[in-house]
């Protein structure tokens, strides 16, 4: 048991998860250098900041750009590297003008697609790799979508707590203007009725 597990903790691949914040008008990158059939992922959120939107742009060694977006909230992106180089990742807050960013992403980095050996040509390949490899992916995605779901838990609770903070301080506000306007009124009443005396 303990040898399966081992080979599951290696065949899992590298991922890297980051919180980072970028501030208005700034720009942060990435870099991963990879060989080419390389699997690779990115999974990003906006936690906090302004509208919860930020530009990206992946990019391949040759320059050309692979994935963009612009105001985006969150993406999910996977391919596979065509050539061997470093592959950028790019966010950015240029678009904003006083507000920085929090954005929560993940970058996956899969193996590179190997060759067949001389005994999985022959037919001894075994099946509990190829099902060990699926598992490992399975696994990663799982992890990805909890700490996504995760993340997502954590906004839209800032997000209820902030609308219970406004709503409660509207409800002080009109309760003050409610007796403000109570108090006038009786005021305004009492003078009304008043009965005024000649001397």
């Amino acid at each position: 048991m303990n040898h399966i597990c081992f080979v599951i903790l290696l065949l899992i691949g590298c991922t890297n998860a980051y919180y980072m914040t970028i501030d208005a008008h700034a720009e942060e990158c990435f870099f991963e250098k990879v060989s080419a059939g390389t699997k690779l992922g990115l999974t990003f959120e906006v936690a906090e900041g302004g509208f919860l939107d930020i530009d990206f742009n992946i990019v391949g060694p040759n320059g050309q750009t692979i994935e963009s977006g612009e105001r985006v909230s969150n993406g999910k992106y996977a391919f596979k590297a065509d050539m061997d180089g470093v592959y950028t990742y790019c966010f950015s807050n240029k678009m904003s003008t006083m507000t920085p960013k929090i954005v929560m992403f993940t970058i996956d980095v899969g193996e590179p697609t190997a060759e067949l050996h001389p005994d999985a040509a022959n037919g001894n390949h075994t099946k509990l790799e190829e099902m060990i490899k699926e598992l490992s992916g399975a696994l990663r995605t799982v992890k990805h979508e909890q700490d996504y779901m995760n993340l997502r838990e954590r906004v839209h609770r800032t997000i209820n707590e902030s609308t219970n903070s406004r709503v409660v301080m509207w409800s002080f506000f009109e309760a003050f203007v409610l007796l403000t306007m109570t108090a006038g009124q009786v005021y305004y009443l009492k003078r009304f009725f008043e009965v005024r005396r000649v001397v």
